[in-house]
Protein backbone atom coordinates (compact mmCIF):
# COMPACT_ATOMS: atom_id res chain seq x y z
CA UNK A 1 0.00 0.00 0.00
CA UNK A 2 1.41 3.44 -0.92
CA UNK A 3 2.64 5.68 1.90
CA UNK A 4 0.42 8.63 2.83
CA UNK A 5 1.86 12.02 3.77
CA UNK A 6 -0.12 14.91 5.20
CA UNK A 7 0.52 18.01 3.08
CA UNK A 8 -0.57 21.65 3.30
CA UNK A 9 -3.33 21.99 0.71
CA UNK A 10 -1.84 25.24 -0.59
CA UNK A 11 1.39 23.45 -1.57
CA UNK A 12 -0.47 21.12 -3.94
CA UNK A 13 -2.46 23.91 -5.57
CA UNK A 14 -5.75 23.95 -3.69
CA UNK A 15 -7.07 27.49 -3.21
CA UNK A 16 -6.72 27.51 0.55
CA UNK A 17 -4.21 30.32 1.13
CA UNK A 18 -5.38 33.20 3.32
CA UNK A 19 -5.54 35.44 0.22
CA UNK A 20 -7.54 32.88 -1.79
CA UNK A 21 -4.81 32.36 -4.37
CA UNK A 22 -3.87 28.99 -5.84
CA UNK A 23 -0.11 28.51 -5.94
CA UNK A 24 0.85 24.91 -6.53
CA UNK A 25 4.51 24.13 -5.90
CA UNK A 26 5.54 21.97 -8.87
CA UNK A 27 8.46 20.53 -6.85
CA UNK A 28 5.96 19.18 -4.31
CA UNK A 29 3.65 17.73 -6.96
CA UNK A 30 6.60 16.09 -8.73
CA UNK A 31 7.92 14.79 -5.41
CA UNK A 32 4.69 12.91 -4.63
CA UNK A 33 4.24 11.61 -8.17
CA UNK A 34 7.82 10.42 -8.67
CA UNK A 35 7.85 8.49 -5.39
CA UNK A 36 4.36 7.00 -5.59
CA UNK A 37 3.34 8.76 -2.37
CA UNK A 38 -0.25 9.67 -1.62
CA UNK A 39 -0.64 13.30 -0.53
CA UNK A 40 -3.40 13.95 2.01
CA UNK A 41 -4.13 17.67 1.56
CA UNK A 42 -5.23 19.60 4.63
CA UNK A 43 -5.87 23.22 5.48
CA UNK A 44 -6.07 23.55 9.27
CA UNK A 45 -7.43 27.08 8.99
CA UNK A 46 -10.35 25.93 6.85
CA UNK A 47 -10.84 22.96 9.20
CA UNK A 48 -11.03 25.49 12.04
CA UNK A 49 -13.98 27.20 10.35
CA UNK A 50 -12.19 30.12 8.69
CA UNK A 51 -13.17 31.26 5.21
CA UNK A 52 -10.97 31.56 2.16
CA UNK A 53 -9.98 34.29 1.61
CA UNK A 54 -9.58 35.33 5.24
CA UNK A 55 -7.78 38.06 7.15
CA UNK A 56 -4.05 37.57 7.67
CA UNK A 57 -3.23 36.20 11.10
CA UNK A 58 0.01 36.25 13.07
CA UNK A 59 1.26 35.56 16.55
CA UNK A 60 1.32 38.47 18.96
CA UNK A 61 2.69 36.34 21.78
CA UNK A 62 4.61 33.05 21.51
CA UNK A 63 4.07 30.47 18.79
CA UNK A 64 1.95 27.36 18.22
CA UNK A 65 3.33 25.56 21.29
CA UNK A 66 2.45 28.53 23.46
CA UNK A 67 -1.07 28.75 21.99
CA UNK A 68 -1.66 25.08 22.80
CA UNK A 69 -0.33 25.68 26.33
CA UNK A 70 -2.76 28.59 26.76
CA UNK A 71 -0.12 31.31 26.99
CA UNK A 72 0.25 32.42 23.34
CA UNK A 73 -1.94 34.59 21.15
CA UNK A 74 -2.92 34.77 17.49
CA UNK A 75 -4.55 37.93 16.18
CA UNK A 76 -6.06 38.62 12.76
CA UNK A 77 -5.30 41.86 11.00
CA UNK A 78 -8.84 43.00 11.83
CA UNK A 79 -8.08 42.61 15.55
CA UNK A 80 -9.90 39.34 16.27
CA UNK A 81 -8.30 36.77 18.59
CA UNK A 82 -7.95 33.56 16.58
CA UNK A 83 -6.65 30.97 19.06
CA UNK A 84 -9.88 28.92 19.10
CA UNK A 85 -10.14 28.52 15.34
CA UNK A 86 -6.48 27.54 15.02
CA UNK A 87 -6.71 24.97 17.81
CA UNK A 88 -9.89 23.48 16.27
CA UNK A 89 -8.14 23.29 12.91
CA UNK A 90 -5.12 21.56 14.45
CA UNK A 91 -7.34 18.98 16.16
CA UNK A 92 -9.23 18.24 12.92
CA UNK A 93 -5.95 17.94 11.03
CA UNK A 94 -4.72 15.45 13.62
CA UNK A 95 -7.92 13.39 13.13
CA UNK A 96 -7.38 13.43 9.36
CA UNK A 97 -3.78 12.27 9.77
CA UNK A 98 -4.82 9.47 12.08
CA UNK A 99 -7.69 8.31 9.83
CA UNK A 100 -5.45 8.16 6.77
CA UNK A 101 -2.46 6.50 8.40
CA UNK A 102 -0.09 9.44 8.02
CA UNK A 103 2.97 9.51 10.22
CA UNK A 104 4.72 12.37 8.44
CA UNK A 105 3.69 15.82 7.26
CA UNK A 106 4.96 18.33 4.71
CA UNK A 107 3.68 21.74 5.78
CA UNK A 108 3.96 25.37 4.64
CA UNK A 109 6.71 27.30 6.38
CA UNK A 110 5.85 30.55 8.21
CA UNK A 111 2.11 29.80 8.35
CA UNK A 112 0.49 30.35 11.78
CA UNK A 113 -0.94 26.84 11.46
CA UNK A 114 1.72 24.98 9.54
CA UNK A 115 5.01 26.80 10.14
CA UNK A 116 7.71 24.22 10.86
CA UNK A 117 10.72 26.31 11.92
CA UNK A 118 9.55 29.93 11.51
CA UNK A 119 6.35 31.94 11.97
CA UNK A 120 5.31 35.57 11.93
CA UNK A 121 5.37 37.39 15.24
CA UNK A 122 3.44 40.43 14.14
CA UNK A 123 5.31 41.51 10.97
CA UNK A 124 8.63 39.79 11.81
CA UNK A 125 9.69 36.25 10.88
CA UNK A 126 10.94 34.53 14.03
CA UNK A 127 11.90 30.98 15.08
CA UNK A 128 8.85 28.97 16.14
CA UNK A 129 6.17 26.64 14.84
CA UNK A 130 2.51 26.87 13.92
CA UNK A 131 -0.32 25.49 16.02
CA UNK A 132 -0.91 22.40 13.87
CA UNK A 133 2.80 21.61 13.66
CA UNK A 134 3.08 21.87 17.45
CA UNK A 135 0.17 19.45 17.97
CA UNK A 136 1.41 16.96 15.38
CA UNK A 137 4.89 16.94 16.91
CA UNK A 138 3.39 16.48 20.37
CA UNK A 139 1.63 13.38 19.03
CA UNK A 140 4.83 11.95 17.52
CA UNK A 141 4.55 13.01 13.89
CA UNK A 142 7.62 13.96 11.87
CA UNK A 143 6.98 17.36 10.29
CA UNK A 144 8.94 18.93 7.42
CA UNK A 145 8.59 22.12 5.36
CA UNK A 146 8.64 22.54 1.59
CA UNK A 147 12.41 23.11 1.59
CA UNK A 148 13.11 19.79 3.38
CA UNK A 149 12.15 17.23 0.74
CA UNK A 150 15.45 15.37 1.11
CA UNK A 151 14.94 15.07 4.88
CA UNK A 152 11.41 13.78 4.28
CA UNK A 153 12.78 11.14 1.87
CA UNK A 154 15.30 10.01 4.49
CA UNK A 155 12.54 9.75 7.09
CA UNK A 156 10.28 7.74 4.77
CA UNK A 157 13.12 5.37 3.88
CA UNK A 158 13.80 4.41 7.52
Amino acid sequence: MPETVLVSACLVGLCSRYDGQCRADSRILDFFTSRGLVPIPVCPEQYGGLSTPRPRTWFTLGDGRKVLDGCGDLLSDNGEKMNGAFIRGALETLKTAQMTGCKTALLKERSPSCGVHHVYLEERIVPGCGVTTALLREKGFKVFNEEELEKLIECLNK
